[in-house]
């Protein structure tokens, strides 16, 4: 079993989106769907395909030289410093390569890109129910820093 990562390119389009539609199976709040969860991850993937978000990144991890998971890379600025810092927007690994060190292998590819880019922090996001995807950050060394409330108001 080989692991690798690779930046992605316009011929991985199809691969992306369609793993990103594993988004809405890994604990969305009762308020948002699942659809809702994958439309809005397809819309930004979209946008970076068609060279809308200048700067993004995208890593893609391969199991045995085919396509197994992928790392989407951003650029983001700290509320509190107005320090520039990077930013994991998403991560996904097919269902068929979990536990496999795929994700692992991409959490470490994102590392070096945000220092590549001479970023001083790594951020990410995960929905509060995912505990498993919590535990791997936690694992990697993410620490939890807010946490974001919403209430519905319709």
């Amino acid at each position: 079993m080989i692991v690798t990562v690779r930046s992605g390119t316009a011929a991985d389009r199809d691969f992306v989106v369609e793993t990103a539609r594993r988004f809405a199976d890994f604990g969305p709040p009762a308020w948002r769907t699942a659809a809702e969860v994958v439309a809005g991850e397809v819309r930004c993937l979209d946008e970076f395909f068609d060279g809308g978000m200048q700067g993004a990144g995208l890593l893609v991890g391969e199991l045995n030289g085919r396509p197994a998971g992928f790392a989407f890379l951003e650029h983001h600025t700290d509320y509190f410093t107005g320090e520039r810092h990077g930013h994991l927007g998403m991560i996904a690994v097919i269902e068929a390569a979990e536990r496999r060190g795929i994700g692992a292998a991409l959490l470490r590819a994102a590392e070096d890109w945000a220092r590549t880019q001479g970023y001083p922090a790594l951020t990410l996001n995960v929905f509060e129910g995912n505990d498993r995807a919590r535990r791997a950050y936690e694992r990697g060394g993410f620490a939890v820093e807010t946490v974001r409330y919403v209430k519905r108001l319709d």
